[in-house]
C-alpha cells in the first residue's frame, strides 16, 4: 500500500497557501485552513503528517493553536513548521511546540527540506 503524506497548510492569505503547495510539489495530499480554529479542526479530523502554520491568524492565533495542539494526545507529536514574518516570536513558537521556524519570505528549498526532514518514516 502506497501511503501519501498529508500536509495541513494554515495561513490567512490564500496566495501563501498556494505558494507553499507549489513549493512542496506533487506527492502530497494538501489540506488548507485560513484561520487557527479551522486549522485545529482540520488537524483533529484528518491528523496530518506535518503542518505548515503562520502565527498571525484570525480567530485563534498560531501560538494559541499550537498550545491546543500540544495538549491533544492524538496530535501532540504532529510536527509543525511555523512560517512567519514575525521573526521576534521564533523562541515563543519553538517553546509552544513548533518543530521549526522559518522566516517569511522563506526560501523554497528550505521549506522543502524542512518538511521532508519532519515527515514520519513510511
Amino acid at each position: 500500500m502506497n501511503l501519501v503524506y498529508r500536509i495541513l497548510i494554515c495561513d490567512d492569505e490564500a496566495s501563501m497557501r498556494e505558494l507553499a503547495r507549489v513549493v512542496l510539489g506533487n506527492g502530497y495530499e494538501f489540506v488548507e485552513a485560513a484561520d487557527g480554529i479551522e486549522c485545529l479542526q482540520n488537524a483533529r479530523r484528518l491528523r496530518p503528517s506535518v503542518m505548515v502554520v503562520d502565527l498571525m491568524l484570525p480567530g485563534m492565533g498560531g501560538l494559541e493553536m499550537l498550545g491546543e495542539l500540544r495538549m491533544d494526545p492524538v496530535l501532540a507529536d504532529v510536527p509543525v513548521v511555523v512560517v512567519s514574518a514575525w521573526d521576534h516570536l521564533e523562541a515563543d513558537a519553538l517553546a509552544a511546540g513548533a518543530a521549526r521556524f522559518l522566516e517569511k519570505p522563506f526560501e523554497p528549498d528550505e521549506l522543502r527540506a524542512t518538511v521532508a526532514e519532519l515527515l514520519p518514516a513510511k
